[in-house]
């Protein structure tokens, strides 16, 4: 039956999954940019200055050529980074956030700051077990 009262319910529920789901896509949305084993690395190299592709592949080590270039394009179609080349040389290519991308600092601070803390409550938890089989 169609109650009042079930009408009003499921309005309820209706509100709620649209709410949810607009509180959802842009974490996914922002999730989708920083995802992957390489991406915050690169950035993390790219926050301590301009580099050039051999320094960036130097310093976020065991990424590939391919993995790199890769994951260059894709943050640069996202507005992430800029790709500056010297007009005199090609061979002089620098890549640098931009600054669009600064708004990710606070984020991945914030990231780092969770992994210490969760680190710190795994190990904690760890010694703690330790300590009650002995």
């Amino acid at each position: 039956m169609n109650t009042p009262e079930n009408s009003t319910s499921n309005k309820r529920q209706i509100r709620f999954a649209s709410k949810c789901k607009s509180e959802i896509v842009p974490i996914m949305d922002a999730l989708y940019i920083i995802n992957g084993k390489w991406r915050i690395p690169i950035i993390l190299t790219l926050m301590e200055g301009n580099k050039r592709f051999s320094e960036i592949q130097k310093e976020v080590q065991k990424i590939t050529s391919k993995v790199l270039t890769d994951e260059l394009k894709e943050m640069e179609l996202n507005g992430f980074v800029e790709k500056k080349t010297n007009d005199q040389s090609r061979a002089k290519t620098e890549y640098q956030l931009t600054d669009y991308s600064s708004s990710l600092e606070p984020i991945i601070k914030s990231l780092r700051d969770f992994g210490m803390k969760h680190r710190k409550k795994i190990r904690d938890e760890s010694h703690q077990i330790k300590k009650s089989d002995d």
